[in-house]
């Protein structure tokens, strides 16, 4: 689980990332999950665009893309979703310890 004091510092990371993945009127499925899971071991961090013609809400993408990929929500905002991973053989982020 990611504290505050993590999600912030993920948050000031992704800035200046682009989303990489598209949600669309088919939603969220197994094989955008996969590729979406490929991406973060390989960055670590994942911008994710929910468009206009989703058939989710954009919270409920976040939780479906998070459960199948193994990853965290760092941030929904607007239609961009934050997704992070820590990787296993790419590791770039050092997270900020957490202080109880």
């Amino acid at each position: 689980m990611l504290t505050g004091k993590q999600k912030r510092y993920l948050r000031s990371q992704a800035n200046s990332l682009k989303p990489v993945f598209q949600v669309g009127k088919t939603g969220v499925n197994a094989n955008m999950a996969d590729q979406i899971s490929e991406a973060l071991e390989r960055r670590e961090l994942v911008k994710v665009s929910v468009l206009q013609n989703c058939p989710e809400d954009k919270n409920t993408a976040a939780e479906k893309l998070a459960d199948r990929s193994g990853s965290y929500v760092v941030q929904v905002i607007g239609h961009t979703i934050v997704l992070y991973k820590e990787s296993d053989e790419h590791k770039q982020i050092v997270l900020p310890k957490s202080n109880g």
